[in-house]
């Protein structure tokens, strides 16, 4: 069968026109941007990625949380919803890490008082700067009710994706989604797009074996993240065993 029309391709995904109108397949690809962490191609990981999304945004979806997410077409595709996407990286953190602790001088893994919602703008050559609520609303990305709308859609992901990860023993220091515009005859609403999978979180393994004094040693990066994350969430295709580590967010 011919393969459908290619309408995006990015470092880890490729969307083809869907089979109605207003649909797309979303296509998880094994390459990754390369870095130190991670090659640039990983054997398994769209298969795992395309999992591990089905599952939190089903699960999103079946909390009220509106997701792009229609279903799992085979091992590597899932048909979602076609949708307008807001040029912006929105990172909720729970705990100081990476750009942050680089910026701010708080040392890594400290819990923050509060989620800290976070803006990026969507722009690879200018290597997506962070950028405040007045460039967004000046430059016209989106007005001030959407970024209400935003944060509000974005913490209630923090508070189901942080009690799913801690349930297994992983604690989501933070994570990236994208959001996009859907209409409904004359009614717009915001929903989840993109993905949500390794690829955009980071995430650390609470379940540390003991010092020899018999402490706890303090959460770390997980390796082999892709498959342990499935095999704890019970996701695991029993045909893929890959792995390592993934690539951090900004």
């Amino acid at each position: 069968m011919a393969r459908r029309k290619k309408v995006y391709e990015g470092k880890a995904k490729i969307l083809y026109e869907g089979p109605e109108p207003g649909t797309l397949i979303q296509y998880f690809k094994d390459d990754s941007a390369p870095t130190v962490a991670a090659p640039a191609a990983l054997e398994g990981k769209g298969v795992l990625n395309n999992r591990l999304s089905e599952f939190f945004m089903t699960g999103l979806n079946m909390i009220g949380v509106p997701t792009h997410f229609n279903r799992r077409i085979n091992m590597s595709e899932q048909l979602v919803r076609m949708a307008e996407i807001i040029p912006l990286e929105v990172v909720v953190r729970n705990f100081s890490s990476g750009p942050m602790t680089a910026r701010l001088g708080i040392p890594e893994g400290t819990q923050l008082p509060r989620p800290i919602v976070e803006y990026y703008y969507k722009d690879e050559k200018l290597g997506s700067p962070l950028v405040s609520e007045e460039h967004i609303v000046a430059f016209g990305w989106a007005n001030q009710q959407d970024l209400d709308d935003v944060i509000a859609l974005a913490l209630r992901v923090n508070d189901f994706l942080s009690g799913v990860m801690m349930g297994v023993g992983i604690r989501l220091a933070d994570f990236r989604i994208e959001v996009g515009r859907v209409w409904e005859g004359d009614y717009m609403r915001l929903i989840v797009a993109d993905e949500i999978s390794p690829d955009n979180c980071r995430l650390w393994d609470m379940r540390m074996p003991e010092r020899p004094d018999g402490t706890i040693p303090d959460p770390e990066p997980m390796s082999d993240v892709y498959s342990e994350l499935a095999r704890r969430l019970g996701v695991m295709p029993s045909n893929v065993t890959h792995t390592t580590k993934p690539t951090l967010i900004n």
